[in-house]
């Protein structure tokens, strides 16, 4: 069983420095969604850098309020943070402003990492690039995040570019054919960057396939 982290401690600065993790989708918070969705996949639950009260979630699962070890290093601080904190080899990280994520298609990426031996880490990629905080990552990885956070190279992207280069099968990509089987794209892997896009989520969570 893996653990699983929500990094909830952006800036958010393109929103006005909202927590995005409290906007309502469907009538439940983001947080609330997230929470209630990776219940179905673990019982160890990180909240990273979140400044609300943790959500009640009606089932057993202990769910973690933590803040980083390093500060101000944006998403690669908070997989430190996790990796160092989690109970599993397993660790899916996911972004507080992404509703749709689902339970089937984490437990794809989780299986993955446990049939890929040397796997550091299983990322979604489409058209945009690399999905970093939609992913699974291993302990394994820790390693290659303590180097970036000494050298100051804070992109989760960069990281995974260097997993991909060492050519040993450190990552795996699920590309777009992959990412299809378990919906449209662009509602799985949709987050809030800015005021307009949250008003786009509200018809995206009436699309259904």
């Amino acid at each position: 069983m893996p653990s699983a982290a929500i990094l909830a401690g952006g800036r958010a600065r393109r929103f006005d420095g909202q927590d995005k993790s409290a906007l309502v989708v469907g009538g439940q918070t983001i947080l609330e969604r997230q929470v209630s969705m990776l219940a179905e996949l673990t019982d160890d639950i990180l909240i990273v850098g979140s400044r609300h009260p943790l959500p009640m979630n009606g089932s057993h699962t202990v769910v973690r309020q933590m803040t980083d070890r390093i500060p101000d290093c944006g998403p690669l601080g908070g997989l430190d943070a996790a990796l160092s904190a989690c109970r599993s080899e397993a660790l899916i990280v996911l972004a507080c402003d992404m509703p749709f994520v689902s339970a089937p298609f984490l437990r794809h990426l989780t299986a993955l990492a446990a049939a890929c031996p040397g796997v550091q880490a299983v990322v979604p990629a489409t058209k945009r690039g690399y999905h970093p905080l939609c992913a699974v990552y291993t302990r394994a990885c820790r390693p290659a995040v303590a180097r970036h956070l000494a050298d100051r190279r804070l992109a989760l992207v960069e990281l995974l570019d260097v997993l991909n280069e060492s050519g040993r099968g450190n990552l795996q990509v699920v590309n777009e054919a992959g990412l299809e089987v378990f919906g449209d794209p662009n509602r799985l892997l949709a987050n809030v960057n800015t005021p307009a896009e949250y008003e786009e989520l509200e018809a995206l969570h009436d699309h259904r396939r």
